[in-house]
Order: C-alpha cells, then sequence, then structure tokens
C-alpha cells in the first residue's frame, strides 16, 4: 500500500489575501515545490510565508497507515483498566477493555445474525452506549457504518436508507418523541411477520436485518441476542477477517447536506477518520496531556462527535463523557463538575446556551483546560466570554466539513485571543511533502452511488469546493467570510452575514444574533437580523439600529429586525438559515 499525504490547500485566481471561494485539495508536486507555500504545523507559525492564496501544511508526524479497530486494540493494550466512556444519564462506566470486549462479541454478533464485509449498517438514535458500540463493531467486522441523523422523520429516514441500500438498522425502540421502530414498521410492514434477520421489504429492498437496542420487537434481533450469538466459528472469522481490511476500505458514510437540500452519503475511509482523529489530538496536546477528559454534549451521528469524540478515544485514549443523550445545556456544565472534565466541546449555539445558564458561576469549571469549538462560525465576543466567564482559556476554533473528515483548519491552544477572534482557524492537518502519493488523506472517496453531485463538489483535478468564503493570511491562518449561499446582494452590495453578527455580539442586550436576506421589490434583498434577547433584558428594534448607525456602513445596518425565542436548527446545531430566512419573510408580511 503507498504511503500517502496529508494536504489541505487553498487556490484562487484573486491576488492575495483577497476574498476567496474557498476550495480544498490534494497534493501537487508542482505546486508543493514552491517553498514559500509551506508552512511547518507543528508549532504556531511565527513568520509571514505566504505570498499567494495558496497554502499547504508541513509535520514532522507522520500518517497512520492503521485500521480503526487497530488504532483501538493498540489503545487496550496501553490502558486497559484506563475509563474510556462514561454515560452520565445511564450511569454507564466503560473501561477500554470492557469496552474492547463488547465491540469483539458485537462484531462477532453481528457476522452471526448474517451481515457481512462492505454491508452497511444504519445507526438511527441519540447518544447512546450502543451507538459507540456500533460505530466500532462495524469497522472491526468490515461493515460500513451508516450515520442517520436522529431527528429523521418517516420520509427522510426512507430516502437514507434507500440511498444507501441499507442491509440493516440499529435504532432504541424510541427517543423522546421519535418512535424509531414505530417508524420503521410503517416503512417496513413486512417485519410483523418476519423472523430476525429475515426481513423482505418493498419498500427498502435491501433491508434485512433490524437490531432493537432495548426491547423485543417482532422481525426484530434485541441487541443482547446478538453480542451472545457470536460462536468460536465467529471469533475466529472476525480474526481472519483482520489480515483482508485495509485502511482505505470506506468505513462510514455520514449524511450532509449542509443545511439546504437533498442528504448526501459523505463516504469516508479508516484513513480518513483515522489520522484526522490523531492529529486533532496533535494539535490539543491529547498525545501528551494526562488524563484527558472531554466533555461531549455534540452528537455521535455527526463527524464531530463520532470522529472529535470516538475516534479520538481510540486513537489517544482520551476518556469521553456524554453529559446526557439528547442536547441539554445545564447537563453540559454538570457533567463538566461531577467528571472533572479537562476539555469540552460544542457548536457555538451549544457554548452559548452554557453561557446563559442562569447558575453558571455555581457551577465548578476549575478542571478545564480548553475545548473545541466548531460547526458553524464562533462570533469572537462569543469566544471573549468562553475564556473570561468560563475560564477556558485554550479554546480552539475548527473548520471542515463532513466531505474532508472533518477538520482542515484549527487554531492552537497557545494562540493569542486576538488571534482566536480575529480569524477563524490556522492550517490544521498536514505532513511531510515527501509523502508522494496525490491524494489528500482527509478527503472523502465519493458520494454514494452519487456521481452527479460528487462531481459537483470535487473537480476533476481533485479540488474540494466547500462553499464558503473565505481570505488567508500570511502566517497561513483562515477567516472565513460566510457561505457562498448566505450571502447578501442588496442593490448590488456584497453583505456577509457573519460581519453583521459578530458586531451585534457586541451589544449588552443581545444573547445571539443571526442575519439573513429577506426579498425586497426595489433593493432585491434587504438585511434582516434575527435576535435573542438577554434574560431579563427588554430592547427594541431602533434602539438596535441606533447602536449600529456609525459603527458599521450604513447598507450594513438591519433594515429589518425581529425578536425571537431560538432558531430552527440541524441536529448538530447549525442554523437553518433557509428556514430562518422563511420565518422571517414570513413574519414581516413578504
Amino acid at each position: 500500500m503507498s504511503s500517502k499525504i496529508l494536504l489541505t490547500n487553498l487556490r484562487t485566481t484573486a491576488s492575495f489575501c483577497k476574498t476567496l471561494h474557498f476550495l480544498q485539495r490534494p497534493w501537487s508536486p508542482f505546486i508543493a515545490s514552491q517553498q514559500s507555500c509551506a508552512i511547518h504545523v507543528d508549532s504556531p507559525p511565527s513568520i509571514p510565508t505566504l505570498t499567494t492564496s495558496y497554502a499547504h501544511g508541513i509535520s514532522s508526524h507522520s500518517l497512520l497507515s492503521s485500521t480503526v479497530d487497530q488504532c483501538l486494540k493498540h489503545t487496550v493494550e496501553r490502558y486497559p483498566d484506563r475509563e474510556a466512556l462514561v454515560f452520565m444519564q445511564d450511569g454507564m462506566r466503560k473501561t477500554f477493555a470492557q469496552f474492547y470486549q463488547d465491540v469483539e462479541q458485537t462484531a462477532a454478533g453481528l457476522l452471526a445474525v448474517g451481515l457481512k464485509r462492505g454491508d452497511r449498517l444504519g445507526m438511527w438514535g441519540p447518544n447512546i452506549y450502543e451507538w459507540i458500540l456500533m460505530q466500532f463493531a462495524t469497522a472491526k467486522a468490515g461493515i460500513i457504518l451508516v450515520s442517520v441523523n436522529p431527528a429523521y422523520q418517516l420520509q427522510e429516514a426512507e430516502f437514507a436508507l434507500r440511498k444507501v441500500q441499507c442491509n440493516a438498522v440499529v435504532c432504541p425502540t424510541q427517543f423522546k418523541s421519535q418512535k424509531y421502530c414505530e417508524m420503521l414498521r410503517q416503512l417496513c410492514p413486512e417485519m410483523e411477520m418476519a423472523s430476525p434477520g429475515g426481513i423482505k421489504s418493498s419498500r427498502l429492498p435491501d433491508l434485512h436485518t433490524v437490531i432493537v437496542t432495548d426491547s423485543q420487537q417482532p422481525g426484530a434481533f434485541h441487541l443482547k441476542d446478538v453480542m451472545q450469538a457470536g460462536s468460536s466459528q465467529h471469533l475466529q472469522q472476525l480474526q481472519d477477517l483482520q489480515k483482508n481490511l485495509s485502511c482505505d476500505d470506506p468505513i462510514n458514510i455520514q449524511f450532509t447536506s449542509g443545511t439546504t437540500g437533498k442528504p448526501k452519503g459523505a463516504t469516508l475511509t479508516h484513513h480518513n477518520i483515522v489520522n484526522n482523529a490523531y492529529f486533532i489530538g496533535m494539535r490539543t496536546g491529547y498525545n501528551w496531556r494526562k488524563n484527558v477528559r472531554i466533555c461531549l454534549p455534540v452528537p455521535l451521528y455527526h463527524c464531530f462527535g463520532s470522529v472529535g469524540g470516538g475516534m479520538v478515544m481510540a486513537v489517544h485514549g482520551t476518556t469521553v463523557v456524554f453529559p446526557s443523550s439528547g442536547y441539554d445545556g445545564h447537563a453540559n456544565l454538570v457533567a463538566i463538575e461531577k467528571e472533572k472534565c479537562t476539555f469540552v466541546y460544542g457548536t457555538p449555539t451549544m457554548f452559548i446556551d452554557m453561557l446563559s445558564q442562569p447558575d453558571l458561576a455555581k457551577i465548578d469549571l476549575s478542571s478545564v483546560e480548553g475545548g473545541i469549538s466548531a460547526g458553524s462560525p464562533c462570533p469572537p465576543e462569543v469566544i471573549r466570554k468562553i475564556i473570561n466567564i468560563m475560564g477556558i482559556k485554550e479554546m480552539l476554533i475548527g473548520y471542515g466539513t463532513t466531505e474532508n473528515s472533518p477538520v482542515t483548519f484549527c487554531g492552537f491552544p497557545i494562540d493569542s485571543v486576538e488571534r482566536k477572534t480575529e480569524t477563524l482557524s490556522c492550517m490544521h492537518i498536514y505532513n511531510l511533502f515527501y509523502h508522494t502519493e496525490l491524494l489528500g488523506y482527509c478527503v472523502m472517496l465519493e458520494y454514494w452511488k452519487d456521481d452527479e453531485k460528487t462531481q459537483e463538489c470535487i473537480t476533476k483535478d481533485r479540488w474540494y469546493k466547500t462553499g464558503d468564503i473565505a481570505s488567508l493570511d500570511a502566517y497561513g491562518y483562515c477567516k472565513i467570510e460566510g457561505r457562498i449561499k448566505d450571502l447578501i446582494i442588496r442593490g448590488g452590495e456584497n453583505i456577509y452575514p457573519a460581519e453583521i453578527e459578530q458586531f451585534l455580539h457586541t451589544h449588552p442586550k443581545i444573547q445571539e444574533a443571526q442575519v439573513v436576506g429577506v426579498k425586497d421589490e426595489r433593493m432585491g434583498e434587504e438585511v434582516c437580523a434575527c435576535i435573542r434577547i438577554k434574560t431579563g433584558q427588554e430592547c427594541t428594534a431602533e434602539e438596535i439600529k441606533a447602536y449600529c448607525k456609525g459603527k458599521i456602513a450604513h447598507y450594513k445596518v438591519p433594515r429589518y429586525i425581529t425578536f425571537v425565542q431560538g432558531y430552527p436548527l440541524t441536529v448538530t446545531g447549525k442554523i437553518q438559515k433557509h428556514k430562518l430566512r422563511e420565518q422571517a419573510e414570513k413574519m414581516l408580511g413578504l
């Protein structure tokens, strides 16, 4: 197997540090030979070296050629008695040795019930132990894990399962209002009369197996029965299988559509997610810190949770603490205090929620050394509050996409507050330029069975187009200006919502602000700010407009201001701007 080079690069036909359409591509020997483009990324850059809007990073750390299971097994051998997982809501704790025993039993059980290498298994549910168990059991058995959004309703679930031809689904009976088994029976009424593992469905023709984590259901296996089904023969089969698995095999399909459009199945390999987790840990210092305990409120179905949490655990031996099955801002703080967490993850919205908890001042957060904010742009004022109010000094801002496994830019823990708030992040995961295969390790294989969508975002010369607009400074630090689709064009002026949002967050009464463009007959679009006011505060639209006057350009001052209690979110905490725009237009009578 050939060695690989890690690269995440930027290219544009515009001059240096102009605003650019954000592209990411594999390494090119021609471009990499331009030494001025090389940034050594093992430590923060101190010398400005870039002269064009292109950069690649170099590192003394080689890429790993391990499978997911090899990484976990190696960590189990090093730290068998260390806690791997803590699920606060269920009171469940597993050491690495205990967890790996469950993984082996489950993987053998999956083979015993008829699943085989290359099959697709959909994991449909919230942050429960069985989710992360399936993540590693499927990897060991060579089965492709399909991360199914736990919020999907009937039609969405049918689309996803059909799209990737799922052979099996694992789910709890229900979670809150989500009745998973009931929805599966509606999609697949043949379950009622089928024997477990023998489903033949007209609407889901590839589906033959349903595994329920917490109850016995007609036509389905109970997970406990699957874990007990593996015999010595299946364990031997599992052992033999390891010799044939390759780090280049597809191992995970993550549905991604940003905040608009039909879901697409980003297909990731062992090599993708193992190395992304490896370099996340190198950047955060998990490789040298002792007793790293990560508070993980972000969902496992998303790359931030499954790679930044689950895979980082397997590669670096960290402990992952799950505050609750479903997101709960207060539960995050309780988990940090009780479990002495040293790192905390979250989207900007999650950190805003934690900052707004009324008893925040009473919570002991002294154990926290650092955190990662990712998933959407984080306003500078929020970063300052996280650092100053929550005391999380080593905050990192991550940028990436599911299609890139996911992180491609990430700051350093020791970056200055100014650097953390003025830019999104720094060149993240790179490797030595003399690794020779011309494929950046982080770029997905494809969108599963969707050549058209794959070709829309990956060009013939293998640039990945993110859809973001960004600028790059001479040190290789990147600043995201916004999404191409979110750009507001008002009377010919290009307006970036993120810029106005960042300014509005400096208003003392504003808890959170989101800016969208709404239709206007004369200007084409007008600026609308949708604002959450802090608890106990009162504010008017006129007051906010007066605050803006003279501080930002007149055409950026929102014409419309609406006050809201919350925003339409994806399950990963991203603002659904298209829905917010629709709501604003309806509220304004446009």
